[in-house]
């Protein structure tokens, strides 16, 4: 009997439990509706006076958005564009690509350094230990091409070893990359970017086979890439270049005399997927270099070990003081509109002080008066933001040449997010003063 007892309060506790449960949420949707409602006639009544007050906050989401959208549209279309220096890549190079700790570049010890040299290169690919693939390679840019009647003057000449491939990425349109014997041999072959060989080969629908002169030498064509199309920064699709093998390439453009004849190049190096940071590879590769060009201990090192984070660093800095700078502008906008809602919502307590005199003496609570007026003022706020967000998607639409302009999920969340913010700072003194009303009071008021 007891146990039956039991288990009929637990019964009654739950349901008790799930009623009151449900109350809460009928009033919760009750005092939103309630609030849209008193918020929109508040719209209807006063159209001029909300649109001059939400003016502020249009402008200012407008502002930051806008800011925060081109900024991660820059961003994301230079680091596209900067795809072409590879990921887990180090370059051994002449000069370093950014100024030093103390944020200066001193070039005119760099031009005094000697360039990586094929032979450091085939040092480097004995012995390090910690790389998952090397190549070397150089280019020359405005290199005359010609096939027949067609011809181009604009094309950028790459001449790689044989791992090229595996520091970067090529998506084949037809053929193949080299083989390895291509490469050691030097021979006369070449691929073909897609812009390279619509220019030479324009009514070919696959030139695999055919020949095109490169400085009156012939070489054939055993591939051709896809097109990548035109990348923010201009120089770095693969649609203008013609590779070919390494050594085929030092033929053309080599300088000096004896074993110094060398071309303008650079070393790459891929790091392993579990060297995190490419610590490992880093402090091998500085050990080698070093040994290689016989520095003594104490000596500087007269090479440069250059990455992409490099460049992304100081991208960084300058994609961080553009959004400083945008919210900075838009949050004078936004307290403008901060105080305009405020307005309203004084304004609103002002007007209906006997509406809500009516509704305590009917049982209202005071959180239900103040949750009132605070819904009000977010749904104002946001009706601005949502205003200031639809004119950014405006924005998005116009052209701007090669800079892809979209707008993200993530900006459109912050949006709303410091509408609703603006909303709550800006309604919660009018609120609390309309939840204090004493309600004798409040209704005796005209």
């Amino acid at each position: 009997m007891c146990k039956e007892s039991k288990r009929y309060s637990s019964k009654q506790f739950l349901g008790a439990l799930f009623h009151t449960s449900k109350e809460k949420i009928l009033l919760v949707i009750r005092l939103i509706l309630e609030s849209f409602r008193f918020a929109w006639s508040a719209l209807k009544m006063n159209v001029l006076r909300t649109v001059l007050s939400l003016l502020g906050v249009t402008i200012g989401i407008f502002a930051i958005i806008t800011v925060l959208t081109f900024v991660d549209s820059l961003e994301s279309n230079i680091r596209d564009s900067l795809s072409f220096l590879g990921a887990g890549v180090i370059y051994v190079n002449q000069s370093p690509w950014a100024p030093d700790a103390n944020g200066e570049y001193r070039w005119w010890d760099y031009i005094r350094r000697p360039k990586p040299s094929y032979g450091e290169f085939k040092f480097l690919e004995k012995k390090l230990n910690n790389r998952e693939s090397i190549a070397i390679f150089s280019g020359k840019g405005n290199v005359p091409m010609k096939q027949r009647n067609n011809s181009m003057g604009d094309g950028t000449l790459f001449g790689v070893s044989y791992q090229y491939n595996r520091l970067f990425e090529f998506e084949f349109r037809n053929g193949r990359y080299f083989t390895e014997q291509e490469i050691d041999g030097g021979r006369n072959v070449a691929i073909l970017g897609y812009t390279v060989a619509k220019s030479l080969f324009p009514n070919t629908i696959d030139p695999i086979g055919k020949t095109l002169k490169i400085k009156n030498l012939k070489y054939t064509v055993i591939g051709t890439l896809t097109k990548e199309g035109e990348s923010f920064l201009g120089s770095t699709s693969n649609d203008e270049k013609c590779i070919i093998p390494y050594h085929s390439f030092r033929k053309l453009y080599t300088t000096g005399t004896g074993n110094k004849r060398e071309v303008d190049s650079v070393i790459g190096l891929k790091g392993r997927a579990k060297d995190i940071g490419l610590v490992e590879l880093e402090n091998e590769l500085l050990g080698l270099m070093r040994s290689r060009r016989g520095l003594k201990p104490k000596e500087k090192p007269n090479f440069a070990m250059n990455r992409p984070e490099a460049i992304t660093n100081i991208l960084d800095g300058l994609f961080n003081g553009l959004t400083i700078a945008g919210w900075v502008i838009g949050g004078f906008s936004i307290l403008v509109g901060g105080f305009g809602i405020a307005n309203i919502m004084f304004v609103s307590v002002k007007e209906r002080t006997n509406i809500i005199g009516i509704q305590k003496a009917l049982g209202a609570k005071n959180y239900f008066v103040l949750f009132q007026f605070l819904f009000e003022s977010i749904f104002l706020s946001i009706i601005g933001g949502i205003t200031g967000i639809a004119l950014v998607v405006l924005v998005t639409f116009i052209p701007m040449g090669s800079l892809q302009v979209a707008l993200t999920f993530q900006n459109i969340v912050i949006g709303i997010g410091v509408s609703v913010f603006i909303g709550t700072l800006s309604g919660i003194i009018p609120a609390a003063m309309a939840a204090r009303l004493d309600p004798v009071i409040a209704i005796r008021s005209s």
